[in-house]
């Protein structure tokens, strides 16, 4: 939808609103607000529940059963990766020191002032140090563009309705992605446990989490499909280039040598242990992992299918840090038809999971664009690019 712009602007030397409308003001954000850091409280003082919400920067921490606000106000996030991170929040509430408190020091809409200090991004600002953060005074002096009360509140309005309907949207797609999901993981698990022939006689694996399996079908322990094998430490391999070396999240860093070369199954020993990755080229991979030595009798697809729903938590060792023993993996038993059926079995869910991957994939660079539209949309409104007085809430358009 394309929105009408004011009649007349002026100019301004400042690159994110390089032109206002006319009758608008300039001013430093110091002169138009109060920002002052919150007040200190440690983890241990946060309870998971209480009287008062806990604001960090980034959103509620916990609770407290005492506060030091109580009306409304903008948070800004002071410290860390996501500083510049805006909250609106209206109540009672404790706000810790990992947030700057923004208050109006004169007749401004505060739903507007939000919208406003999100269209600046404010992280781009941050002091680089061991934690990046927000200095008070140098955001202070930044100059932020100020139309009369009433037309503040006229963009709140319209932004409130436009930004309500984008999120719905984006929350839609959101929910189809988590379905898709879940669709993917019901792929799998029908096909590496029930086999592609819904009229085949099953029986009893006497395994709880496999359930029935095709009579024809062998009950396999893993260490009958592949032989387990242990990372090692790279750090004496490390080069800027070379061979993959592979941890729980994927490769991550170079080697001059390899461990193995060829289709394997990585597993996580400590750390991440439900995520098994696919390899098919030479790599190393980290002593936190396992890597696999397939039997020629196992396609390497297949496995690497059936090893995705292996009910990983039944496996992890009572530790801080999960961990998965050798031994324990390597005596987990697999539903295995024979090598023909393996494949027919990994073509069928790859072309599938094929479908499915294009449709999240669809979806997801759909939320990216609401998103950006979003963003475009408050900083329109907000800079004046775009006339909002004449929006009506009851029809929907301006």
């Amino acid at each position: 939808m394309r929105y009408p712009a004011y009649d007349r602007y002026k100019n301004t030397k400042y690159e994110w609103m390089n032109s206002i409308p006319f009758s608008w003001d300039i001013m430093n954000l110091s002169h138009a607000v109060r920002m002052k850091s919150g007040e200190n409280i440690t983890s241990l003082e946060i309870l998971p529940a209480g009287a008062y919400p806990v604001y960090g920067g980034n959103g509620v921490r916990g609770f407290f059963d005492t506060y030091t606000h109580s009306g409304e106000y903008i948070l800004i996030g002071r410290q860390g990766a996501l500083c510049g991170n805006i909250n609106l929040v209206k109540g009672i509430f404790w706000a810790s020191e990992h947030a700057v408190v923004v208050a109006p020091d004169r007749e401004l809409n505060i739903d507007w002032l939000g919208y406003l200090l999100i269209s600046m991004n404010l992280n781009q600002y941050s002091v680089s140090a061991a934690q990046p953060g927000l200095s008070v005074e140098s955001i202070g002096r930044l100059k932020i563009p100020v139309p009369i009360i009433d037309e503040q509140q006229k963009i709140s309005d319209f932004l409130d309705f436009k930004t309500q309907q984008i999120d719905q949207i984006i929350e839609k797609k959101k929910a189809l992605i988590e379905k898709l999901n879940e669709q993917r993981i019901a792929v799998v698990t029908q096909a590496v446990t029930k086999g592609l022939d819904k009229n085949a006689k099953m029986k009893s694996s006497d395994v709880d989490w496999l359930g029935d399996v095709p009579a024809h079908w062998e009950l396999k322990k893993l260490k009958f499909m592949a032989s387990i094998k242990n990372g090692r430490d790279y750090k004496h391999i490390e080069n800027n280039e070379g061979y993959d070396v592979i941890g729980s999240g994927g490769p991550f860093a170079k080697a001059s040598e390899y461990l193995f070369d060829g289709e394997s199954v990585l597993f996580g020993r400590k750390g991440t242990i439900d995520t098994p990755l696919f390899v098919s080229k030479k790599f190393w991979t980290v002593d936190t992992m396992f890597y696999s030595v397939i039997e020629p009798d196992i396609i390497a697809k297949y496995l690497y299918y059936s090893a995705t729903i292996i009910p990983f938590k039944y496996l992890a060792t009572q530790t801080a840090l999960p961990s998965m023993t050798q031994f324990d993996l390597e005596n987990h038993v697999l539903a295995c038809p024979n090598k023909n059926e393996q494949e027919e079995i990994v073509t069928y869910i790859e072309k599938k999971l094929n479908r499915i991957d294009n449709m999240v994939r669809i979806n997801k660079d759909a939320i990216d664009v609401y998103g950006e539209y979003r963003n475009s949309l408050v900083t329109a409104a907000v800079t004046g690019k775009i006339d909002v007085r004449d929006f009506s809430l009851n029809k929907g358009v301006a």
